[in-house]
């Protein structure tokens, strides 16, 4: 009897285990199916909003990698008819014990490896002396901009400015995109100086979302038309600055509209075959044919230095003005007019506090130096870097698939300033 009692007890609890873990279970699933309908209603809804090509592309895609150039169209850039290249005086040992003085970084080699750094040049008065590639990467591998194109949008509405296509940075953008004004008068108060400021006051929401702004201004299969229709404003122009991906798309439109020419195409004439780019270049495009322009200027490292020696040089090349000097002194030096709150909306706090201090110029960064030229440099997603010290008569190219394990975007500013202030002391 006993025995009996037992094993009905035994056999209940078990039972109710089991009708517990079905229960659990029929809620799990009945969870997941809950999600799922959400979820394919979401992507539905948005694939009506923003059209299916582009909700595959952020779903299948996910975040932005340095290999993207290779999921895009492109325009290609021919290279140089004449190439230039640099004196090459490898001097490692002087470079690495400079380097490794910076807590961060104990054998340089090694740092550069561990830190999924593919190219890592540095160059002073014309002379390459470090050159080290890593991730499968060599010197006539391609690398990709992401942001530091960016750079290359300002240089060219300063050419276009310089040839007369571009009356002044002080147009209003309406002169040049008027679709603009007739949808919203006070896109009229927008000029071309606020948008390379980055201080537009047009909105951009960083949601991690289909609707957010940097998947939108990445992968939109038309860029134009989403610059044209989707931008909205929500505050005055020239109050704050906003880092806005919207900006180079804009500024895009007005240079292929000033200057009756893809973008692509004015880069190759003006920059890339003037400059003595030994290698080919492209610019990745939308489905409609617009280059990126917030990203996508792939080429070789070696060659982006190229860009950063033609700002070091004032704008001369080899005895010619590519651009005016008082474009490339107008871009890069610090606006002293603006309000303590001006870089409060955005990662502007940051860059103020790195070394001496920091600013934001016409697509370029700055940092600060006393008694003489500030550094400056163009910077890009994952860490892609063309760093520039005038004092020092420094280039410094950095491009990685990451920022690498346990480093920050501003670490790496910190180590480049640092070694271009030994060389200056």
């Amino acid at each position: 009897m006993l025995e009996f009692t037992i094993n009905y007890v035994v056999g209940k609890k078990e039972q109710l285990v089991k009708s517990k873990f079905k229960s659990i279970g029929k809620v799990f699933l009945w969870l997941i199916g809950i999600l799922a309908v959400v979820f394919l209603t979401a992507v539905i809804a948005y694939s009506i909003i923003y059209t299916p090509q582009y909700v595959f592309r952020v779903l299948r895609w996910g975040n932005s990698d340095v290999y993207d150039y290779l999921k895009f169209p492109e325009r290609q850039m021919e290279k140089a008819a004449v190439e230039y290249h640099f004196i090459e005086q490898q001097n490692n040992a002087e470079i690495n014990d400079m380097f490794e003085s910076n807590p961060l970084i104990d054998d340089l080699e090694s740092f550069i490896n561990e830190t999924d750094t593919q190219a890592f040049l540095v160059m002073k008065d014309d002379t390459l002396l470090y050159e080290q590639y890593g991730q499968g990467i060599q010197r006539d591998s391609i690398v990709t901009s992401f942001s530091t194109a960016k750079s290359f949008v300002s240089t060219l509405v300063g050419i276009a400015i310089d040839e007369g296509h571009i009356a002044s940075v002080d147009d209003p953008i309406t002169k040049y995109l008027p679709e603009l004004a007739k949808r919203d008068a006070e896109f009229e108060k927008i000029t071309i100086k606020d948008l390379l400021k980055m201080s537009s006051g047009i909105r951009y929401r960083e949601f991690p979302l289909p609707n957010g702004d940097d998947a939108m201004t990445y992968y939109y299969p038309d860029l134009k038309q989403l610059a044209l229709t989707n931008t909205k404003i929500d505050d005055q122009p020239g109050e704050f600055f906003l880092y806005n991906n919207y900006h180079p798309l804009l500024l895009g439109m007005i240079l292929e509209r000033a200057t009756g020419q893809p973008v692509a195409d004015y880069l190759e004439k003006k920059i890339w075959q003037q400059i003595g780019m030994e290698y080919p270049g492209s610019w990745s495009l939308d489905e409609a044919g617009f280059e990126k322009m917030e990203s996508g200027i792939n080429a070789r490292a070696i060659d982006f230095a190229k860009f950063g020696r033609l700002f070091l040089k004032n704008g001369q090349w080899e005895g010619e003005q590519v651009i005016s000097e008082d474009w490339i002194d107008e871009s890069i030096r610090e606006n002293q007019e603006h309000s303590p709150a001006y870089y409060e909306t955005s990662f502007g706090p940051e860059i103020v506090n790195v070394a001496n201090g920091g600013y934001y110029q016409y697509m370029w960064y700055g940092l600060r130096r006393e008694d003489g030229a500030d550094d400056f440099f163009a910077a890009g997603n994952h860490g892609q870097y063309i760093y520039v010290s005038p004092q020092a008569n420094l280039i410094i190219i950095r491009n990685g698939e990451s920022y690498g394990s346990g480093l920050s975007y501003f670490d790496w500013i910190e180590i480049f300033y640092s070694f271009a202030t030994q060389l200056i002391e």
